[in-house]
């Protein structure tokens, strides 16, 4: 396999990562910073020890869903601009959980929860790739190592930081000669292929803990502001002023009994663009009344069922994502005719979403959202969670923004393909 027309683009990082990953013992991390270059390096890695691999045993990528696999690994293989030729020998039907690369059958797995440890049990892998490691699953990540049972079988990954205490820097990172394992830090620096002025954009959008994690690749724990990229200036829109919407995607709904249920709907503008579009708010202390379920989901329904957008004309809202632990409303709402998702709640890749997405302001706000809008500000990172070294908000005057969270994290799928990115960058 030629790769001369390839590595003459790469820079020294990223040449000495690939090389490096060729003798590793056994597992090679690329982390750091976003747009820093890790996702080719290690792509190009993992085809040249494709050709190398053991013919006896699997080849599996690996990553939080079949979604996010296509997105950041096969989209990227199949690219002629990125991978010249060799595009041409990575073959996929969207949404099949195989793949053919150089000829070889890859197996693609998501492994979102601890559920995805029996799609590996038993079986014997030569080669694996992990997309976002942070995101995996400790358990999945242990049985994978497991399954490596073929001489020369090696683990390729790629993640950006996390905090100090997550699981693969203390048991991994910092203990890598001891495990097998071999780590490149990349930054923004480490990618010759981004232009000076997007370099200097990406540094402007974030701010404290997302610039510290994802501008210099640190392993922070959260302190401060969750959101301190919010600008109400940047980020708020009269809701008269909305653009048309392609699509409006989902209704995020948190439920409260004593606290306030939220309702959030998010849209996809014409222009590329995520807004939270509308809120539905109910405040039991404050409208001094409780409302059962079946008050809510009639609330909720014709809250729904109304109009949302300035210009007119009736944009269906395709899903409903409810508060996984709000099973009663659940039933309700089903009861009378209205089917709801549970709503995806990892917390901390939720956060992660909605900070990415203010800080590149694809994710603007009506000012129809006023519960949202109250809350972001005063939305903080737990302390006593930091002095542990872990990331968690403190859980106070948050409903609002959950609901929200759950439209933008629920529907990522939705969105992804069609949201407009400054410059289109593999990371």
């Amino acid at each position: 396999m030629n790769l001369d027309a390839l590595t003459r683009h790469l820079s020294r990082a990223q040449i000495r990562s690939i090389t490096g990953a060729m003798d590793t013992p056994q597992i090679a991390l690329w982390s750091g910073a976003v747009s820093s270059g890790k996702t080719i390096s290690s792509l190009l890695a993992f085809l040249i020890l494709l050709t190398r691999a053991p013919s006896h045993g699997l080849v599996v990528i690996v990553g939080r869903t079949l979604q996010t696999i296509e997105r950041n690994l096969i989209d990227p293989l199949q690219s002629p601009e990125l991978f010249g030729p060799l595009a041409g020998q990575v073959h996929h039907t969207a949404g099949s959980t195989t793949a053919v690369i150089l000829g070889r059958t890859v197996h693609l797995v998501g492994a979102s929860d601890a559920r995805a440890e029996s799609r590996i049990r038993g079986a014997t892998v030569a080669l694996a790739y992990v997309d976002e490691a942070t995101l995996v699953p400790q358990s999945f990540w242990m049985m994978l190592l497991s399954r490596l049972r073929v001489r020369g079988a090696k683990l390729l990954a790629t993640t950006n930081p996390d905090y100090p205490g997550h699981w693969l820097r203390q048991d991994f990172v910092l203990r890598a000669s001891a495990v097998g394992m071999r780590h490149w830090h990349f930054t923004l620096d480490d990618n010759p292929s981004l232009d000076p002025a997007y370099v200097a954009l990406l540094k402007s959008q974030y701010t404290g803990l997302w610039f510290r994690r994802f501008i210099l690749g640190e392993w922070i724990a959260g302190e401060g502001s969750v959101y301190d990229m919010w600008d109400p200036e940047a980020h708020v829109v009269a809701w008269e002023r909305l653009p048309r919407m392609q699509r409006l995607l989902c209704a995020g709904v948190d439920y409260g009994t004593t606290n306030p249920t939220s309702a959030l709907l998010l849209g996809l503008g014409e222009d590329g663009l995520l807004y939270l579009v509308d809120e539905q708010r109910h405040e039991p202390r404050r409208e001094a009344q409780r409302l059962t379920d079946a008050e809510l989901s009639a609330r909720l329904r014709a809250w729904i069922a109304a109009e949302h957008l300035p210009h007119g004309g009736r944009v269906p809202v395709e899903y409903v994502a409810v508060d996984p632990s709000a099973a009663s409303l659940r039933v309700q709402l089903y009861r009378d005719g209205l089917a709801t998702t549970p709503a995806h709640n990892d917390v901390l890749h939720g956060i992660s979403m909605v900070a990415n997405l203010l800080a590149r302001r694809q994710l603007l706000v009506s000012d129809r959202c006023t519960g949202w809008i109250g809350e972001v500000g005063g939305y903080a990172w737990d302390p006593k969670a930091t002095e542990k070294g872990q990331d968690a908000p403190i859980k106070a005057d948050d409903h609002s923004l959950d609901a929200g969270r759950y439209a933008v994290a629920t529907s990522e799928a939705l969105w992804r393909p069609h949201l407009v990115d400054p410059m289109g960058l593999a990371a």
